[in-house]
């Protein structure tokens, strides 16, 4: 045979790369992620030849693979609307091969989705996609006029959107055309990840180990490993208005021992509380919502040799 080579649709080039999504707080991030996802988000050991960034999850297809990347930073909105974007931003923007600029249909453009599509227009070579979210909170008069007036603030800060969509994460709504939309904006390349190297963490665990994180920083010494730390509950608060949810999260603090209990308390109680406000920021980071942290610290007898006790903490 000579040297013809016949592509079929099968063995068109696999897709991956990277991608990010922005939008003020309460935007709709975390939901849109989780749905992409699926309902457990990945989280993948920190390799660092692959990524500098936090990975929120990964879309798994059989042609293709889109990672989706945090932004730092993004999550303070007094950042967002007085300081200039630090720079860890612009780069992960610049890094990213499209980034998804989350908007709530059911809120009108205001001054923060502004400040931040006046960040993105700087960014030129990375396509930007404008994706309305919570749709299922609107009729379609209303959904329509929000399309226009991004359309119309693209126009005016000289953004080309690759594409305006619409999207319900709640309702399953287009999530899945979203990742069709996405995949074809990645470069050609083997999937970033293999299979095996994702952990599925539910987000419970994850609020688990950032709580574990920050309870063991500054006493590592003393306490390397006796410390576990399981959240009985994560429950949205009833009664609060959508645009201002919270979610309640409850932890216990495990040691092994009633005189390390001291040590993860602190003096008055100065060093939970410091461990309760840091994870708080972090978590709220992870999950894009607003938190109430209800942490207790409890004696599990020499937990770490204790098979029962170990599987309750989720060994």
């Amino acid at each position: 045979m000579g040297a013809m080579s016949v592509r079929t649709e099968s063995s068109a080039a696999h897709r991956a790369g990277f991608a990010c999504f922005v939008g003020r707080p309460n935007a709709g991030k975390s939901t849109l992620t989780n749905a992409l996802v699926g309902t457990k988000v990945a989280i993948t050991s920190n390799r660092p030849q692959t990524t500098r960034h936090t990975v929120r999850g990964i879309v798994h297809r059989p042609e293709a693979q889109l990672v989706l990347v945090d932004t730092p930073g993004l999550h303070k909105p007094r950042t967002l609307l007085g300081e200039r974007l630090n720079d860890v931003v612009r780069t992960t923007w610049s890094e990213v091969d499209v980034i998804g600029f989350c908007l709530p249909a059911d809120q009108k453009l205001g001054p923060g989705d502004r400040y931040i599509a006046a960040e993105l227009a700087g960014i030129k070579k990375t396509p930007k996609v404008a994706i309305v979210t919570k749709t299922d909170l609107v009729d379609s008069k209303a959904l329509a006029a929000q399309l226009i007036a991004i359309d119309q603030l693209g126009t005016e800060l000289g953004i080309e959107w690759a594409e305006i969509i619409p999207v319900s994460a709640v309702g399953d709504t287009q999530v899945s055309l979203l990742a069709d939309l996405l995949v074809p904006m990645l470069p050609e390349s083997p999937p970033l990840y293999p299979e095996g190297d994702l952990t599925d963490e539910p987000e419970q665990v994850m609020v688990a180990e950032l709580i574990r994180e920050a309870a063991l920083e500054g006493v590592r010494d003393e306490l390397p490993h006796s410390i576990a730390v399981v959240v009985e509950e994560m429950l949205p608060r009833e009664d609060r208005p959508a645009d201002k949810p919270l979610l309640d999260i409850h932890a216990n603090v495990y040691i092994e021992r009633p005189s390390q209990k001291g040590i993860i308390i602190g003096p008055k109680g100065k060093r939970l509380k410091e461990v309760g406000t840091k994870s708080r920021k972090h978590i709220e980071a992870l999950l894009g919502t607003p938190v109430f942290l209800d942490l207790h610290v409890k004696v599990a007898k020499d937990w770490q040799r204790d098979p029962k006790q170990l599987r309750k903490l989720g060994f």
